[in-house]
Order: structure tokens, then C-alpha cells, then sequence
């Protein structure tokens, strides 16, 4: 299986995404897990909302050690895991990057940073 991650880092082949260092999402705070995903779909939406100047990118990852099911989209959001998504303790592997991929259109991207923004006004922030 094809993994990916969504981020504005700056990332070359073999290097490593680590917990640990403050996170792409809201308040920015020190990251306990990494996240990834098996469908572009689910990294496509990290790198758009990920947070800093830096270009959107997509990475491929190779996960280094175990690794569970996303809980803040695994049957919160949506039953199952239909998206894929994942987190890890241990680190990614970047072992390419997705060339050409299509962004959502600036409504998609404008609805979902709204609801985003509404649930961080009723204090929940769903990375931790």
C-alpha cells in the first residue's frame, strides 16, 4: 500500500517525520503521533490546511514502525476508515513526493476551513 503525507514542509528523499515537533494544525503544539493516509483524497486536505508559508506538498511515506487507525476521523466522522488515515509514534520515511495533484477548489477549501474554525470556537481541536 501507497502511503501519504499532506504538509508545507520542505522535505527531501529519506528523511524522517517525527513526533515530537510542533504540529501543522491548530494551536501548533508539540505533536504526539504523525499522520498519514492512504488515499491522496485524505493528504490532498493536509497539505491544504496545513498551517505556515511553505508550498503544499504531498509526500510518500513509509511508516517505520507501527501504527493504528486515525481516531479523529475513525468512527467519529466517519465509521470505519474509509479515508485511510492514520497515526504513528514512530517516524514517517519520506520516500518520494506526488508531483501533480489537483487542489480542491477554493470553496471546498473555504467551507471546510469554516468548520474548522467553528469547532476550535466551541474549544475542540480534533489533532493531538
Amino acid at each position: 500500500m501507497i502511503y501519504y503525507h499532506g504538509t508545507r514542509a520542505d522535505l527531501r528523499i529519506g528523511d524522517l517525520i517525527a513526533a515530537g515537533y510542533n504540529s501543522n494544525y491548530g494551536q501548533r503544539r508539540a505533536a504526539s503521533w504523525v499522520y498519514f493516509a492512504g488515499t491522496l483524497e485524505a493528504a490532498t486536505w493536509g497539505a491544504e490546511l496545513a498551517q505556515g508559508a511553505g508550498r503544499e506538498r504531498i509526500y510518500i511515506v513509509e511508516p517505520t514502525g507501527a501504527f493504528v487507525d486515525d481516531p479523529n476521523l475513525t468512527d467519529k466522522k466517519f465509521p470505519g476508515n474509509p479515508t485511510l488515515s492514520y497515526r504513528s509514534a514512530d517516524p514517517l520515511r519520506v520516500v518520494g513526493e506526488v508531483a501533480e495533484w489537483q487542489g480542491h477548489s477554493p470553496e471546498q477549501l473555504q467551507h471546510m476551513k469554516d468548520a474548522l474554525e467553528r469547532l476550535k470556537a466551541q474549544g475542540i481541536e480534533a489533532i493531538d
